[in-house]
């Protein structure tokens, strides 16, 4: 799949959490939907070999494949593209796909210098990632969007209940494709 032609409405994060159900929650995104491998928490061999496995069902369903690495990393393991903060990413790369998180107009200034092709936005809603943290809130995730220069991907706390009540068109989860 070109992303440049058809960039993903959908995106699944992978998480520790999320990983026994990662199998099937691929194979049960609508074709063509975006896989942001991230699985920080294993070490370097294990998540190579993990991180094969997953982008292996990613590409048979023709997802776009995002490594949050470097570019050299990414592009070592044959990923479409990076994600990370928008300060860490490394500069434009040929081919590569920039994913930036943010969580504030700050980061979304950041992400608009440094040419981001997305950002991913959260949390839009509370999240069992971070339990009690504040939320943006539909309001203010619209607010801060409207500030990105590149497609924005809601996430935080998005199911697709949650997408249709933000009534926004790119989202990602964690838990709620899981």
């Amino acid at each position: 799949m070109n992303w440049r032609q058809t960039f993903p409405a959908l995106w699944l994060l992978s998480d520790e959490r999320n990983d026994a159900a990662l199998t099937s929650a691929l194979a049960r995104l609508p074709r063509g939907s975006g896989f942001v491998f991230r699985h920080y928490h294993l070490p370097p061999a294990e998540r190579l070999a993990r991180y094969r496995r997953l982008a292996r069902i990613a590409r048979r369903r023709g997802h776009v494949v995002i490594l949050a690495d470097s570019g050299e990393t990414a592009r070592d393991w044959g990923a479409d593209g990076i994600y990370g903060p928008a300060r860490a990413l490394d500069p434009r790369r040929a081919g590569l796909l920039r994913i930036a998180t943010a969580h504030s107009l700050e980061e979304i200034g950041t992400a608009n210098r440094a040419g981001a092709d997305a950002v991913l936005l959260s949390p839009v809603f509370p999240t069992r990632s971070h339990p009690g943290a504040p939320s943006l809130g539909p309001l203010r995730f619209r607010l801060l969007a409207a500030r990105s220069a590149s497609p924005v991907i809601a996430l935080g706390g998005m199911t697709q209940r949650g997408a249709d009540r933000l009534k926004w068109p790119l989202w990602a989860a964690i838990d709620g494709l899981s």
